[in-house]
Parts: structure tokens; sequence; C-alpha cells
């Protein structure tokens, strides 16, 4: 087996490992949201469908996509990946309350 070729799944087994931790957060803070109710709560309840249904296929295309360009695995993967790690990030900085981002 290929030395780089391990180096790169190794590299993406961190990268998933350390997207499942901030997921984690994200979720964290949606149940947060969710408790609270309201308007906000509501609305939030249905963003998460549409959010992971949305994620699912961009992440779905962007694999598809690098498939037919003759990516290697660990590429295909770490394209679909990045899509996820986008998400997760933008939805962190979206529901962490700006009294907490300073710290």
């Amino acid at each position: 087996m290929n030395s780089s070729f391990s180096n790169a799944w190794f590299s993406i087994a961190r990268d998933a490992g350390r997207l499942a931790i901030e997921a984690q957060g994200v979720v964290a803070l949606r149940l947060a949201r969710l408790a609270r109710g309201g308007k906000r709560g509501s609305a939030e309840a249905r963003r998460v469908i549409v959010e992971k249904a949305d994620a699912l296929g961009e992440a779905n295309a962007a694999a598809t996509r690098s498939l037919l360009a003759g990516d290697s695995a660990p590429d295909v993967v770490d394209k679909a990946m990045r899509i996820y790690k986008r998400r997760v990030t933008r939805n962190r900085r979206r529901l962490t309350p700006r009294w907490w981002r300073r710290w």
C-alpha cells in the first residue's frame, strides 16, 4: 500500500473526528435554541430538516463530480467532507451567542 495513500486516509480520519466533535457542539447549541421555544425555536426545527437534506445533496453532488473527474478515493471523501465542515462551522457561528464569541 502506498504511504501517501495511507497518510491521506489518516488525515481524513483525523478531520472526520474533529468534524464530529464540532458537530456535537452545534447539536448542543441547537437543542438549547429548541428548548427556549418561540418563533426562533420553531424556525430552528424546520431549518434542521432542510439543512440536512441540502447538505446531503450538495455533498453527494461534490463527490459525484469528483468521481467523474477521476479523483482518487481520498480526494472524493475530502471534497464531500468539506461541504459538511463548512455547514457545521456556519451553524456554530450563527447559533453561538454574541457575548460568548468574545471569549
